[in-house]
């Protein structure tokens, strides 16, 4: 038995655009109803988890899980700039209070890719007052956060800064991202310092953010190394090192990228590949906290995210408990890490990809939305119950 340390946090997590379903407010659902639309198809009704939330974490908690990652939705709560819904702010206390009803911990991201329409028309990141509007969205959430423990700021800023430089969106991780645009990495950095000074006006809340850790992997070949320091501190250790001085950073670990003296090289045709195309690389976890660890001086780390998208549950089970052997390797050798936290909580929508990336524990009848608990959240909440692999 590989034992976990006292308090760890065992979940699953979410994001509000990929499982609430109708967020028309938002830029996303803009760009998904477009003439010209790069996604295969639009989020609709999603898993309709904007309603169904109770049953949701119902299931999470019955299934032996003590913690539950969501995102607080900014295009409901300011849908028009300077208009704050007083309907959503209570919808998402009503989560906050009905996680904690059911014994989990909640963790709470403030911005998870999607952004109000308005604020994508007057400018996005490049406004001269991007920081200040999303400081004022986050001055409305504090009054519902009131016994939230971790609070993350922004959802992957450097997948963010990558999409603002012309990032494929059906491409969010892995081989041939484009380059960063810099200026909005600058600015998403400042929002969330200034974000992370107000959370800690609320009693007892923790604020980081969370990154999506690469794993990159140098051919050895001549050069190789130089590129991949090239290469991937902009896109990634950059940001783990910006995390210095946070409460918490969040990782969230998919798989590995191999940089040759050219760049990165597409996935081997001799490996198993995810339904999103990516290697089926267990040890990227543990390789994305050591990373954070050493990166940000220290700072404790919290698995945000950590899954594949299968059809094969037993794939998932496989992978998870690769990923959990090298976590607790980590663990081990001192690193302090919170919490696991597994993406994703549903089947959901899976950005420009549509629902055909399957990530979820749980999956569900796109017209009924009856939930489908899988043997993988047995699983997984068995070993929250032993807090043990």
């Amino acid at each position: 038995m590989l034992a976990f340390p006292d308090g760890f946090l065992w979940g699953a997590a979410t994001a509000a655009h990929q499982v609430e379903g109708n967020n028309t407010t938002s830029n996303w659902w803009a760009m998904e109803h477009a003439p010209d639309s790069p996604m295969v198809e639009p989020s609709g009704d999603a898993a309709d988890h904007f309603h169904r939330y109770p049953e949701d974490m119902r299931l999470l908690a019955e299934a032996g899980l003590n913690s539950y990652r969501f995102s607080v939705e900014w295009a409901r709560i300011e849908p028009e700039r300077g208009f704050v819904s007083r309907a959503m702010l209570d919808h998402y206390r009503r989560m906050i209070d009905t996680a904690r009803e059911h014994g989990l911990d909640p963790t709470v991201t403030l911005m998870h890719f999607t952004v109000p329409q308005w604020f994508q028309r007057d400018g996005f990141w490049r406004a001269g007052d991007a920081v200040d509007l999303f400081s004022r969205y986050v001055e409305t959430v504090l009054p519902i956060l009131d016994g939230v423990r971790y609070v993350c700021t922004i959802n992957e800023p450097n997948i963010a800064a990558m999409l603002a430089g012309g990032e494929d969106a059906a491409n969010l991780v892995a081989y041939g991202l484009p380059n960063p645009d810099l200026a909005v990495a600058d600015t998403l950095l400042a929002a969330h310092r200034r974000a992370s000074e107000l959370v800690h006006t609320v009693p007892g809340a923790q604020a980081g953010w969370t990154i999506a850790t690469q794993a990159f992997h140098s051919t050895g070949e001549p050069g190789a190394d130089e590129m991949l320091a090239a290469y991937g501190d902009p896109r990634d250790h950059w940001y783990l090192e910006q995390s210095a001085g946070d409460d918490f950073v969040g990782v969230q670990a998919y798989t590995r990228t191999f940089i040759g003296p050219e760049g990165p090289r597409p996935v081997a045709d001799d490996v198993e590949t995810t339904l999103t195309g990516w290697e089926f690389y267990p040890p990227a976890l543990e390789l994305g906290v050591r990373s954070a660890w050493e990166r940000s001086g220290g700072v404790p780390v919290i698995v945000t995210e950590n899954g594949i998208a299968t059809a094969d549950d037993t794939r998932r089970i496989a992978y998870t408990q690769g990923a959990l052997e090298g976590l607790h390797r980590a663990i081990a050798d001192g690193i302090e890490v919170r919490g696991y936290q597994h993406w994703s909580a549903l089947d959901n929508y899976e950005w420009a990809s549509g629902f055909r990336p399957t990530f979820g524990l749980i999956g569900f009848d796109h017209e009924t939305f009856e939930r489908f608990p899988k043997p993988s959240l047995a699983w997984l909440g068995e070993v929250a119950r032993r807090n043990a692999l």
